[in-house]
């Protein structure tokens, strides 16, 4: 029988525990969400990084024509970076690579790197890292990350790590830490009130003071896209796609 434990904030998370375990990593708004669009759109991978300058760095090794650099941090675009906001980059991240750093869900995959996977989920494709979990994962520990804002717990990741639950218990055979079936109960207390939840979330509400209120109802789609990002070396890309070129 797998077992699903979440954490509520990147800070918590302990490497040496994550060895052996299967990570997925929830940043609702914006990155995971973000990631998932981006590959959804033809990018051939996403590269996180933790900051600008290791942005940069990354990116020196690579062709000009073959990546785009997009970032923030603390909710401010990095200078000469494109914004991390899925309707923005959909349209110009196909057939490129894609570094990205953020304040915290790229952070937090870095965390998670010790992990035996790294997954990428937000709303978009909870249903698809459901599947996959399902299927290749269901006697392992899952832990679910959520990368929280600046230290701080953040309700819409919580929200999402509660949905992802929702769907993997839809099937017998996982147990629930406690922090895993707060989520899940959460998650059935408010379901289909995501763009309500995300709306009234602390960062929901700066983005939509951003004018970003487009973003917030766009991410709060639940399952319209059937990528899986997945960490293969420092770069995430979809599991669906190495999965035929391996056949």
């Amino acid at each position: 029988m797998g077992k699903i434990h979440v954490v509520t904030r990147k800070e918590e998370i302990d490497e040496v525990k994550m060895d052996n375990k299967i990570a997925v990593v929830f940043d609702v708004l914006l990155a995971t969400s973000t990631i998932a669009t981006v590959l959804h759109h033809g990018a051939v991978s996403v590269i996180p990084v933790l900051d600008g300058d290791q942005a940069r760095k990354r990116a020196a090794g690579i062709s000009t024509d073959e990546y785009i650099l997009v970032g923030e941090y603390e909710g401010r675009t990095i200078e000469g970076f494109l914004d991390p906001n899925p309707s923005v980059l959909k349209d110009t991240a196909a057939g490129k690579k894609v570094i990205l750093s953020t304040t915290n869900g790229t952070i937090a995959v870095h965390k998670s790197s010790p992990a035996k996977k790294v997954y990428a989920c937000s709303l978009l494709n909870s249903k698809a890292v459901a599947d996959v979990l399902t299927a290749a994962h269901e006697d392992e520990t899952i832990i679910i990350v959520c990368s929280g804002s600046s230290g701080q717990f953040s309700l819409e990741d919580f929200y999402g790590a509660g949905y992802l639950i929702h769907q993997l218990t839809a099937q017998e055979g996982w147990n629930l830490s406690d922090s895993a079936l707060t989520a899940k109960l959460f998650y059935e207390g408010s379901s289909h009130e995501q763009a309500l939840v995300l709306g009234q979330s602390r960062v929901g509400k700066m983005l939509e003071e951003y004018g970003f209120r487009e973003e917030i109802t766009f991410i709060s789609n639940q399952d319209c896209f059937h990528t899986v990002p997945v960490l293969i070396g420092d770069e995430l890309v979809d599991f669906h796609r190495i999965k035929v070129s391996s056949n």
